[in-house]
């Protein structure tokens, strides 16, 4: 069988487990929260921490990835992740697991390596539907939700980190004998070369649109369990349940952003979708004591940031083929660091003034910004390559 067919599937099952090796401090934070005694600042630290090194490590990742390789990358980044998830089994004090947690976000750079990998064995004309499957391996993060919670309750904390293990083992054996290697580049670029992509104005501005998307995505991802339960008093199981309907549901329409991006293009897709969240996030920020309202809007913000997520990497194959897994590292960084600062400032607002309104009314501010540079950049109805903007 030839292999490169197997590029996709395998690193959407790869990514999607080391998502959920990402996000498995999050349905723990409760519980940590009562053995150590931590403040609501502290606790979202130790939320946000892995994702902090998940999000700056993705640059040279991606740029190593064009050099060197998804297959060689991907299944060396497995493998690594075994060292943390081993060390935060036995931490004993809140320090401890605090320094395993940020080692652990090295597996949210899973995605920078995926996206590249898969990048390089699909046409131009059909990398918007292929990368928005391979996205769906966001979804590890609402498998963190479902699993995390059960298996420390029936096994003890220690397991919800010792019991990943041996399938990660697995699923990097899989990688290593079941894909082939990234065709080498013609040039390799140093690091400083491979960063000249920070001299053009899309490589910011795809950032700034990441950052919003995705980082919505992640913050809420991992923050609604706590959220759930400050403001409505539900279970950490009711609480956990729900935020993964929101990790589902962004995840599973992201392909669909893809694949309209592929369609209609991607700058219309983001004027729906950041205007969208303009509104509802203001719809929560002052309607927060209402949990009904703030499930819809919160589905209806999972489905913009999924469609978001899409249409944005759309664009980084079309406007950088020759640099996708630099600009898919710097993009993704961003996007990671739009997920580490929201769950640290809640906590810090909630301390200081018993409300979460703030974060709400921030992420509206900034969705309305990236409206407004979208629509003068890439929403355009004129038909042109969206390439020749580069220049």
């Amino acid at each position: 069988m030839n292999k490169s067919k197997l590029v996709l599937p395998i690193t959407t099952v790869a990514m999607a487990f080391s998502f959920l090796t990402w996000s498995v401090i999050s349905p723990l934070a409760n519980m940590f929260q009562e053995i150590y005694h931590l403040t609501a600042t502290e606790k979202s630290i130790l939320v946000a921490i892995p994702v902090l090194l998940g999000s700056i490590m993705r640059i040279p990742l991606g740029i190593y990835t064009d050099r060197y390789g998804g297959r060689k990358l991907f299944t060396g980044l497995l493998l690594f992740t075994i060292i943390p998830l081993i060390g935060a089994g036995f931490a004993d004090s809140f320090g401890i697991l605090l320094f395993w947690a940020f080692f652990i976000g090295m597996a949210g750079t899973s995605f920078a390596i995926s996206v590249t990998f898969v990048s390089k064995f699909t046409p131009p004309e059909k990398q918007g539907t292929a990368l928005g499957i391979n996205a769906l391996g966001n979804i590890g993060t609402a498998l963190a939700g479902f699993t995390i919670p059960s298996i420390a309750a029936s096994f003890g904390v220690e397991w919800a980190f010792w019991g990943l293990i041996i399938p990660t083992v697995i699923i990097a054996l899989s990688i290593w004998f079941g894909t082939p290697e990234t065709p080498k580049p013609t040039e390799n670029k140093t690091i400083l070369g491979a960063l000249s992509v920070l001299k053009y104005g899309h490589t910011w501005t795809l950032s700034l649109f990441y950052f919003v998307t995705f980082g919505a995505f992640v913050a809420l991802g991992i923050y609604l369990p706590t959220l759930l339960i400050d403001l409505y008093g539900l279970t950490a199981v009711d609480a956990g349940f729900r935020a993964a309907v929101f990790v589902v549901v962004a995840t599973a329409v992201r392909p669909i952003g893809g694949f309209l991006g592929d369609k209609i293009g991607a700058g219309r897709v983001l004027t729906y979708v950041y205007l969208s969240i303009t509104l509802f996030a203001l719809l929560i920020a002052f309607t927060m004591e209402n949990i009904a309202i703030m499930t819809i809007a919160c589905l209806i913000i999972a489905v913009m940031v999924g469609l978001g997520n899409g249409s944005v990497f759309k664009l980084v194959p079309q406007l950088f083929p020759k640099d996708t897994g630099t600009v898919t590292g710097i993009v993704g960084a961003w996007g990671g660091l739009g997920g580490f600062f929201p769950p640290i400032l809640m906590g810090i607002v909630k301390d200081i003034t018993g409300t979460y309104i703030l974060g709400f009314i921030l992420l509206s501010a900034i969705a309305f910004v990236c409206f407004f540079i979208n629509r003068l950049v890439f929403d355009r109805r004129k038909k042109q390559q969206l390439a020749d903007n580069i220049a």
